[in-house]
């Protein structure tokens, strides 16, 4: 896989990669090259999206012995209701492999057939 359907040039996309793997936000990587915020994040999604495809296919490989799985909430900082109906926690799915990789997805919600 890779990205199609782009017109930006090889150097902005090159400097775009730069910033996406500096942790520079979208925003910003636009005004210092001068383009559209929207191009930037666009372009981080297609970056994202690269990299969950090439991920998933190697979690096929790599979980094929005995793994460990859990459930996690993250966020949800607010005072208020504790524990899992908490505001603004999010739910993630994670596989690890016994001294190996650790494999994770954010949960659209919690229920059963997720």
């Amino acid at each position: 896989m890779k990205i199609t359907r782009c017109k930006l040039s090889k150097k902005v996309k090159r400097r775009l990669l730069e910033f996406f793997t500096a942790e520079v936000t979208a925003k910003t990587a636009a005004d210092l090259l001068d383009i559209q915020p929207n191009t930037a994040a666009l372009f981080y999604n297609k970056i994202r999206f690269v990299i969950d495809y090439y991920l998933s296919l190697e979690a096929d490989e790599l979980f094929d012995a005995e793994v460990e799985l859990d459930k996690s909430y993250f966020g949800g900082v607010r005072k208020g209701k504790r524990g899992r109906g908490a505001a603004d926690k999010t739910a993630l799915f994670g596989i690890l492999k016994r001294n190996g990789k650790v494999y994770t997805i954010i949960l659209a919600d919690t229920k059963q057939t997720t």
